[in-house]
């Protein structure tokens, strides 16, 4: 008989497999096999946790919230909004490895999810307006006017940035797009 522990650590390895799937595959690539295969878990397992595909999307969606609410905790914990930015856009930069294999692991899958005809992209829309919000916030509290349009141009700028980094398969493209936002956010 499964124990509620082993039912939980089953549980956090079908959503770690899916975000992890989805991301190098693709959502509409990736089968619930290939979700339980990543997760150890056997394919039949998987039913009891989710009923449908759209359920460990749901799940992975989730999984990309919490990740984004532990980064803003930890970056909140700088001492001010211009060392916190700066820190956001290194994490963007030390992550470029990845972004050249398959972009931004977020605003991938909500491009993807944006051209399914169900309401997941808007779930997906969530979780990328918090990270607009937190930027938002931070250039508020540097004391400008245009936040918000600061905090859209921020994020519109990694998420390109991403998209380029992984078209051209070049790494150093993240590099000198996060040095240059870097030095934006000083001359501010």
């Amino acid at each position: 008989m499964t124990n509620s522990a082993e039912k939980v650590g089953k549980r956090e390895r079908l959503v770690e497999a899916a975000v992890r799937e989805f991301y190098e595959r693709g959502v509409e690539k990736t089968t619930i096999a290939d979700i339980a295969r990543t997760a150890d878990v056997p394919v039949g397992n998987v039913y009891y946790y989710f009923k449908t595909k759209d359920q460990l999307i749901e799940a992975a969606i989730g999984a990309h919230a919490r990740g984004l609410d532990e980064l803003t905790v930890g970056l909140d914990a700088l001492p001010a909004p211009r060392e916190r930015l700066k820190a956001l856009i290194q994490g963007w930069v030390d992550g470029r490895e990845m972004a050249v294999r398959y972009g931004c692991p977020f605003g991938s899958l909500t491009a993807e999810l944006h051209k399914r005809p169900d309401p997941l992209d808007g779930r997906a829309a969530e979780v990328m307006r918090t990270l607009v919000d937190w930027a938002e916030r931070q250039f508020t509290e540097i004391g400008r006017s245009d936040a918000h349009a600061l905090a859209v141009a921020l994020i519109a700028s990694y998420q390109g940035i991403s998209l380029l980094t992984n078209t051209f398969r070049d790494p150093e493209l993240m590099a000198a797009e996060g040095k240059r936002l870097q030095d934006w956010i000083d001359s501010l």
